[in-house]
């Protein structure tokens, strides 16, 4: 085969592979932007805002993220996970001694037997056990709104680190398409400056016996 036939396979194949990486990282690039249109313009109608630093608590203010986005209105991927985690978090923790949705429903069911009970027998306790009863569902309410909305932001806050993977991955396939292209551009120059009757010599190892064998 010829030196210069070989040399253009080779750069036109390079070619080839860094067109595809280049279309690879045009859609990488282009699901990157949509994700972080996406994720600002859904937060964004949510209306939610850091509470401004000098309102935070002492606790709050033990959150670093509280703190740097301190009265800035909520439009990012990682701002949803510093106020999912940071702030909606904290404060579920001081509702019902930290118990969650699930934890709240065993006395909730407990406390409808009792009342229940309580009606048929005429007990002298049923306002007490109504009103316990009416405070635990309002924190299972609450509990509920708070890990409802905290899932949502999260969810939204892995929706919008896929985009930045798909960004860094577009970044990659562009430096990897760049260098092909520059690589197949010097194949070609070798190809055009090499003899066309030039033979593609592969080196060779020849062996030879020791002299006087």
């Amino acid at each position: 085969m010829k030196r210069r036939t070989l040399d253009l396979m080779f750069s036109l194949g390079g070619v080839l592979i860094a067109v595809l990486l280049a279309v690879a990282g045009v859609v990488l690039s282009a699901n990157a932007r949509f994700a972080e249109d996406y994720v600002a313009t859904q937060l964004a109608q949510q209306n939610i805002t850091f509470k401004p630093l000098d309102t935070l608590t002492d606790e709050e203010r033990r959150s670093p993220g509280l703190v740097e986005y301190a009265g800035q209105r909520l439009t990012t991927g990682k701002q949803a996970e510093v106020y999912a985690n940071e702030f909606i978090g904290l404060h579920l923790k001081s509702i019902a001694g930290g118990r969650t949705y699930a934890d709240l429903g065993e006395p909730q069911t407990a406390l409808r037997a009792q009342v229940t009970q309580a009606q048929q027998a005429g007990a002298a306790n049923l306002a007490e056990l109504q009103q316990q009863l009416a405070d635990v569902t309002a924190q299972r309410e609450t509990v509920f709104k708070g890990e409802t909305l905290r899932g949502l932001l999260l969810t939204t806050y892995g929706f919008s680190e896929f985009g930045v993977k798909a960004g860094q991955a577009a970044l990659v396939a562009y430096a990897a398409a760049v260098l092909l292209a520059l690589l197949a551009a010097a194949g070609l120059v070798h190809a055009w400056m090499t003899p066309r009757t030039r033979a593609f010599a592969p080196v060779e190892q020849a062996t030879r016996e020791p002299a006087g064998v």
